[in-house]
């Protein structure tokens, strides 16, 4: 057993101590020696510490108040304490005010290696659970983005805590992913929240109406120019100003968008007087715009303005668990008025999670509007799905396997496996999409394997 971990060990008798430590480092603990309480704690204010080892009793500060102070420094390190002089009543108020663990000299080498690695363990997990926290913490201050985590939690993590900077967003991904949705969530998290939202498609628009649209324009500046005309930028004033399809701009309008980042004014078409503006910009794009700066086709300047933070959200072939969540919220978002959410069956939900979506988060949002129109009863079928959905869903002829009892037993598994594919391994989520109890499911898996040996 290899004990990766930085350990703190104390005690005013060096042979001991040193004893100690040599046999952790030999264990493959990074050891820090302190020859009393002071000396341990002026430890613990320089550097990070995975467990503490502390004799009982020492002059000054003992083992006792070493405890007591160091659990009121750093929670988060484990202490055992080490002692010749043991009493119940001793341990029994360490342990009460938070070692780890009470051992009684001479400390049995075996026994001291089993207690550290145990410890250990526990130090991990309490940390794994407070960055589980911290990172559901952050993904619950973006609002608007349904999710069961998976891919998308890594980008919800970056897109919370890049939401109260002012720096420039780059969002990469399909058609579809959400892009836009994703921006306005940023937004809201900003401190620019109260401030407008102003989206732009940069593809809609030809390069010199599209300058007009971002910039403005005097009156008189061209033919048609017959008044004065504010801008997106503008217009976005003390907001967030979206640019979505970026990659297409033309290279005059990057380099007028990079003077707009780098000065923080503009100029409207027709004058060379500038204007500042208060704007946040976030991009989007489905383009490889690395690929395109590589080639030539997009200034890498204006690149690197703009992608101060990039986020690239996963297409949703890559994010199977979210469908279901997707399906729920857009039932119950079309739902006709004054009737209740209709629900899918098995095998149309089979067919959704199966399918795998070209057109993305948008392409399912339509698929759902679509079966809601088309489907005749209460709960809507494969049939009120587009045919090449539909296809995706099993078929009892696909099954491998001779008699009837072999394939509805290979059917039973393969819609197993999926339900566990759908919830990346969750038994609990997959058992109550299979509408089964997680006993049954758990049984039915050990079934499977007791097959296969």
């Amino acid at each position: 057993m290899s004990l990766e971990a930085r350990i703190l060990v104390v005690d005013d008798d060096p042979s001991q101590r040193e004893l100690l430590a040599g046999c952790l480092r030999d264990m493959g603990a990074e050891v820090v020696e302190a020859a009393d309480g002071r000396q341990a704690l002026a430890e613990l204010e320089t550097g990070a510490f995975d467990l503490l080892l502390t004799d009982q009793r020492m002059p000054g500060i003992d083992g006792h108040e070493l405890l007591r102070r160091v659990r009121a420094l750093d929670p988060g390190i484990g202490v055992i304490l080490v002692t010749a002089y043991g009493t119940v009543e001793q341990a029994v108020a360490c342990l009460k005010d938070g070692a780890a663990d009470y051992l009684l000299k001479p400390v049995d080498l075996d026994e001291l290696e089993i207690v550290i690695a145990r410890r250990l363990e526990e130090v991990q997990l309490q940390r794994e659970n407070r960055q589980l926290r911290q990172r559901l913490g952050e993904i619950e201050s973006i609002p608007g983005i349904i999710t069961a985590g998976g891919p998308m939690a890594e980008v919800l993590s970056t897109a919370a805590r890049a939401a109260p900077a002012e720096v420039p967003v780059l969002l990469l991904g399909e058609s579809g992913t959400g892009k836009e949705v994703l921006a306005r969530a940023i937004h809201q998290a900003s401190g620019r929240s109260g401030g407008p939202f102003v989206a732009v498609n940069a593809a809609a628009l030809s390069p010199t109406l599209l300058e007009s649209e971002l910039f403005g324009h005097e009156k008189g500046a061209f033919t048609g120019a017959d008044r004065q005309r504010i801008g997106r930028f503008e217009a976005a004033a003390g907001g967030t100003l979206f640019l979505d399809e970026v990659g297409e701009l033309a290279p005059e309008i990057q380099v007028k968008l990079l003077r707009v980042l780098q000065e923080k004014e503009i100029e409207r078409v027709g004058s060379s007087r500038p204007l500042p503006v208060d704007v946040r910009l976030i991009a989007a794009t489905n383009r490889d715009v690395v690929r395109a700066v590589r080639e030539g086709a997009f200034r890498e300047d204006f690149y690197y303005r703009l992608a101060v933070v990039t986020i690239e959200l996963p297409p949703l072939r890559c994010r199977r668990a979210d469908i279901p969540l997707l399906v729920d919220h857009f039932l119950e978002r079309y739902a006709p008025a004054g009737q209740p959410p209709r629900r899918l069956s098995r095998e149309a939900m089979s067919a959704l999670v199966r399918y795998d979506f070209p057109g993305n988060v948008r392409e399912l949002e339509n698929i759902i509007q679509r079966a809601l129109v088309l489907a005749r009863g209460s709960q809507i079928t494969t049939a009120d799905l587009p045919p090449t959905v539909a296809a995706a869903a099993p078929a009892i002829d696909e099954v491998e396997g001779g008699t009837l009892p072999e394939r509805v037993a290979a059917l039973e598994r393969r819609a197993i496996e999926q339900a566990l594919a759908e919830t990346e391994g969750n038994q609990s989520r997959a058992a109550a999409l299979l509408g089964i109890s997680e006993r049954a499911l758990r049984y039915k898996l050990g079934k499977f394997r007791e097959r296969e040996g």
